[in-house]
């Protein structure tokens, strides 16, 4: 049996508009600068607030000035959760290097 062309041309077009209509083109998800820094330490820098937004659900980006490293380093997150990723931050660095360290080795012994 063979289909109407026109039948499959109608669906192509409404699941396109479906599609059109799932996208979300507000700028909620906007990425907006969290951290930036073009100093010597900043690569590791970017990479522990990285990995601090990442491990608590917030995504995260970072850009790299790797071709041209004087143009430094960012971290960026959606605008929606840029309030959520500043407390995280604020609260990491209110705990100090110890409980970085201490839950470091709750993973490696995988007790949390």
């Amino acid at each position: 049996m063979a289909q109407d062309p026109e039948d499959d041309e109608e669906q192509r077009d409404e699941e396109e508009q479906q599609d059109e209509e799932a996208v979300d083109l507000s700028h909620d998800l906007d990425m907006v600068t969290l951290y930036e820094s073009s100093t010597a330490d900043a690569e590791i820098e970017v990479e522990v607030i990285h990995g601090i937004l990442e491990t608590n659900g917030v995504p995260s980006f970072v850009v790299s000035g790797f071709a041209c490293p004087n143009l430094g380093y960012q971290v960026q997150v959606p605008r929606s959760r840029i309030d959520e990723a500043r407390r995280l931050i604020d609260e990491a660095e209110a705990a100090g290097p110890e409980a970085a360290a201490e839950a470091e080795a709750a993973t490696e012994t995988g007790s949390q």
